[in-house]
């Protein structure tokens, strides 16, 4: 190969080298008991036997230029050969031994089936003087080697760096090995290279294989990170300090949902007792004073649902009256004095126009007089067809709508006028304790007061 380096030819559909010696190309070919082959034309190795999952672009990326995987120091890969002519394989001249292609004509060697991430090969069919110098020199042309594990018998284990250098080392099965140029049946044999199984391997690959999937579930995890809506805010625990702020919070119309809910979880937590009753206390009836607020707000909306009501029934009415006018129009086209002049199309379409007008005008009439039943249901059936009465029944529900909201207040007033009420017993309650040791000691100064009066005014009865 070395010496046919110098008349290599590269054409546009395959690449030849030829010998410069045939002479012993033919005697070693007889030595085998092979028929010489074409020396004109030997092609040499293909892109066919890389990997099928080695991707020659990414020379690209890494630099690095793809060479061939028998030929060291070639870094010319040949194009693709027609699918109907096989591959021709050719002499691998090593420094302790030459490897011989078989016969193309014979089928390719079986294979087993290939374990998950296989790393090892098993080569068997080595000559019986073949040392794992010998061995290694062949077989480091297909990739880094990290172990070989040779028998004492005919055969060893070569575990490459990478999964795509087995690829490469197949390549060599049905290869005839000789060592130099012996003829010796000892020196001689044929390579038989197929998938190992080993542990190592597949225990790099399940663990490679777990990587993945960590790396899955990362990435599946931080999608769903991303997509989850925000936490709520985790909620303080009570403290005097934090007690007072939501005191002022619950006063505050914007921030009352989020306090009551902190009260809530407090309460619920169990932080009442005697010494922080009273704050509590005093909470609880920040939140009942937020009920006629909210009682009021409800008022408004309601009566701005009645004025949405309203003016979708006077928008109902005008779309009504356009709808009569332009059926108006349509009957009036029919009439025998305009009917006659339109041409006999005109007059179909006229008649479409004037059923499906006729069809929406009814819809919308059967929807408006549902709304005014539905008034009328509300009203009392008492001088109902008369406006001034009408206008007195509106008062009426305005008037009934404020007594109401004056009742809500003074129901408000009430309650808070009892809770100061049971304040004020409470307190009472507790001081008077202390008042009743002052009043027993009044009280026997006053005895002994009107005592010595008593005696004096004997005296002076006396």
């Amino acid at each position: 190969a070395a010496d046919g380096l110098g008349s290599i030819a590269i054409d546009t559909t395959q690449l030849n080298m030829s010998v410069t010696d045939p002479t012993a190309w033919a005697t070693a070919m007889n030595n085998l008991g092979m028929v010489p082959v074409g020396l004109a034309g030997q092609q040499l190795v293909t892109d066919s036997i890389c990997v099928p999952g080695f991707d020659p672009s990414l020379s690209m990326m890494t630099g690095i230029t793809p060479i061939n995987p028998m030929i060291p120091g070639m870094g010319l890969v040949p194009p693709p050969p027609p699918t109907d002519v096989p591959v021709v394989k050719e002499i691998i001249h090593c420094k302790s031994c030459t490897l011989f292609p078989p016969n193309p004509n014979l089928p390719p060697p079986s294979t087993r089936e290939r374990p998950p991430g296989c790393k090892t090969v098993f080569v068997g069919g080595l000559p019986e003087n073949a040392t794992e110098e010998i061995i290694q020199e062949v077989f480091e042309q297909c990739g880094d080697i990290t172990a070989i594990r040779k028998s004492k018998k005919n055969f060893c284990h070569i575990r490459f760096a990478e999964e795509f250098m087995v690829d490469k080392a197949i390549y060599l099965s049905g290869y005839r090995m000789r060592l130099g140029s012996s003829t010796d049946k000892k020196d001689s044999g044929r390579l038989h290279v197929d998938f190992a199984q080993a542990r190592d391997d597949f225990y790099e690959w399940e663990c490679k294989q777990r990587m993945l999937a960590r790396e899955e579930r990362h990435r599946r995890k931080m999608e769903e990170d991303r997509l989850r809506p925000p936490s709520p805010p985790a909620i303080m625990h009570y403290s005097e300090h934090e007690a007072a702020l939501l005191a002022e919070k619950l006063k505050d119309d914007s921030k009352f949902s989020e306090a009551i809910t902190v009260l809530l979880t407090w309460i619920e937590r169990g932080e009442v007792n005697r010494r922080s009753a009273n704050q509590f206390y005093s909470m609880v009836q920040s939140a009942n004073s937020h009920v006629r607020r909210l009682m009021n707000e409800k008022a408004a909306h309601e009566q701005e649902m009645e004025q949405a009501k309203e003016s979708f029934k006077n928008a109902l009415t005008g779309i009504l009256t356009q709808f009569e006018q332009i059926v108006a129009v349509f009957n009036a086209s029919t009439r025998q004095k305009a009917w006659d002049h339109f041409s006999k199309a005109q007059r179909k379409n006229i008649d479409i126009w004037r059923k499906h007008s006729e069809e929406l005008r009814n819809a919308h009439s059967e929807q408006l007089m549902g709304i005014r039943r539905e008034e009328e249901m509300e009203m009392s059936d008492d001088d109902s067809g008369d406006n001034p009465s009408k206008k007195l029944r509106v008062d009426d529900s305005a008037l009934a709508a404020q007594a109401y909201a004056l009742k809500e207040e003074n129901d408000s007033l009430r309650w808070q006028l009892d809770a100061y009420r049971n304040e004020v017993e409470l307190l009472k309650q507790e001081k008077g304790q202390l008042f009743r040791t002052e009043e027993s000691l009044t009280k026997d100064q006053q005895l002994q007061f009107l005592q010595q009066t008593m005696q004096g005014m004997q005296q002076v009865l006396l």
